[in-house]
C-alpha cells in the first residue's frame, strides 16, 4: 500500500486512539484533529501531528486541511458522553456533527482532493438522528469517499466493556483494524461488524 498523508478528524475518541497508531506503523503521516489543547500531548504520543481545531469553524479547518495538504480525511467524529444513560441529552449534538460538522470536512476535501472516509452506524436510529446519519451518508457518497458502518462497539474504553451488546456490534480493537484497511477501499458503503456464527 502506498504512503499516504492523512487528517484524521476525531483523533482522541475511543476509535481514533486505536486506528492512528496502526496507520502510523504502516508508515502513513496523520495528522490529528481536536477540539482540545488538553489532549495535544496524548495525539502526539499516538504518533500523529496535532491539530487543534473546531469542525464547526470552516474558515479555520479548509486552512489546517490546505497546510497538512492529507490525500485522506479520516471523519470519526462523535459528540457522545461518556455515560450510555445520557445518549438522550446528546442527540442533537451528535445530528449536527453529523450533518454540519460532515458537511466542512467535505467541503474542506475539496480543496486538496482529498478522499473522505466516515464513520456511521450498521442500524437504524430513529426519528432525527436517523435522518441525519442519512445526511452523512449522502454527502460522504455524494463527494465518492467511503462510509463505514459500524456495529454497536464493545471492550475497553466503550458502552460495553464488559458484555457485549445485541447484534450489530465489533469489539473495538476489531473496527480499528478494519477502519485501517479501508483506507484504499473503492467508494462505497463497507459493513464493520461481527459475522453471524
Amino acid at each position: 500500500m502506498a504512503i499516504m498523508r492523512i487528517f484524521f478528524a476525531g483523533a482522541s475518541g475511543v476509535l481514533g486512539s486505536r486506528i492512528i497508531p496502526l496507520l502510523v506503523a504502516g508508515g502513513h503521516e496523520v495528522a490529528g484533529m481536536t477540539r482540545s489543547v488538553e489532549k495535544v500531548e496524548a495525539i502526539r504520543f499516538l504518533g500523529a501531528e496535532p491539530v487543534v481545531c473546531d469542525v464547526f469553524d470552516l474558515k479555520t479547518l479548509e486552512k489546517a486541511v490546505l497546510a497538512f495538504r492529507p490525500e485522506v480525511i479520516f471523519h470519526e467524529l462523535t459528540d457522545l458522553p461518556d455515560d450510555r444513560l445520557l445518549l438522550d441529552e446528546y442527540k442533537s449534538a451528535n445530528s449536527r456533527i453529523r450533518r454540519e460538522g460532515t458537511r466542512n470536512l467535505v467541503a474542506s476535501s475539496r480543496s486538496v482532493s482529498a478522499r473522505v472516509i466516515a464513520q456511521s452506524v450498521a442500524w437504524n436510529l430513529p426519528g432525527d438522528g436517523g435522518k441525519a446519519v442519512g445526511d452523512l451518508e449522502k454527502m460522504v457518497l455524494g463527494a465518492q469517499g467511503v462510509v463505514l458502518r459500524y456495529g454497536q462497539l464493545y471492550g475497553p474504553g466503550t458502552y460495553y466493556e464488559h458484555e457485549p451488546p445485541l447484534p450489530p456490534r465489533i469489539h473495538v480493537s476489531e473496527a480499528a483494524l478494519r477502519t485501517a484497511d479501508s483506507l484504499s477501499a473503492p467508494s462505497g458503503v463497507i459493513l464493520i461488524v461481527e459475522q453471524a456464527t
